[in-house]
């Protein structure tokens, strides 16, 4: 039995789960990825039960470390009918980079805790959002009706069966969103989020407080 225990442990110690995150019917497929965050003993063997659960019961999986983590995020250039954002111009600064749109309700569930995040982080972090909504009057009437204020952009897609067609989304390896990518002041990408995160977690709100 403690061999066992062990065994699971060690499975996820490079994938590590949020305590608050669950899996409820809507995110039967989403996989949330998250690492190197404070953990007591009592939260791994919490984790370990809710993964095994969760792969029985309800069909959730963690999946393993993605590719891009540890690699230079991908430079991009995108320009609206409101700005023009390049992601090197941020350089020197924590980047949330989110991918997103108005008809996706797993992305409007987050999007309050984004607000909320940067207006705690403040100049610390700067949390970048790319839409892509393919209509601009849905993307604008979004940020007026939600009082989204960080810094958005949209690039724009196609919506399809099987996720979204965008150039720069599909570029960082995202065809179903959201999906967050976590960028260090040096370029690098550290971590990434599969599926709708609650951004006031103090253990994220740590880590990004912490990363250099």
């Amino acid at each position: 039995m403690i061999s066992a225990l062990q065994r699971a442990r060690n499975d996820i110690c490079s994938t590590q789960v949020p305590r608050s995150v669950h899996c409820p019917r809507r995110c039967r497929s989403r996989i949330v990825y998250y690492i190197h965050v404070r953990f007591s003993p009592l939260a791994v063997t919490c984790a370990v039960a809710i993964i095994i659960t969760a792969i029985i019961v309800t069909g959730c999986y963690h999946g393993s470390k993605p590719a891009s983590i540890g690699t230079p995020a991908q430079e991009f250039t995108i320009k609206d009918s409101d700005r023009t954002v390049t992601l090197s111009q941020l350089r020197g600064k924590i980047v949330v980079l989110n991918f997103w749109a108005t008809w996706c309700p797993p992305c409007i569930e987050e999007m309050p805790s984004l607000v909320q995040l940067q207006k705690q982080l403040q100049d610390r972090v700067t949390v970048l959002g790319v839409s892509v909504d393919d209509d601009a009057d849905d993307y604008h009437k979004f940020l007026k009706d939600h009082g989204i204020d960080f810094l958005t952009v949209r690039e724009g897609g196609t919506k399809t069966s099987t996720g979204v067609i965008s150039s720069i989304a599909n570029q960082y390896g995202t065809s179903k969103i959201p999906e967050t990518y976590i960028i260090d002041r040096n370029g690098m990408i550290r971590r990434k989020f599969i599926g709708p995160v609650d951004w006031k977690q103090q253990e994220i709100v740590e880590y990004l407080s912490r990363l250099q």
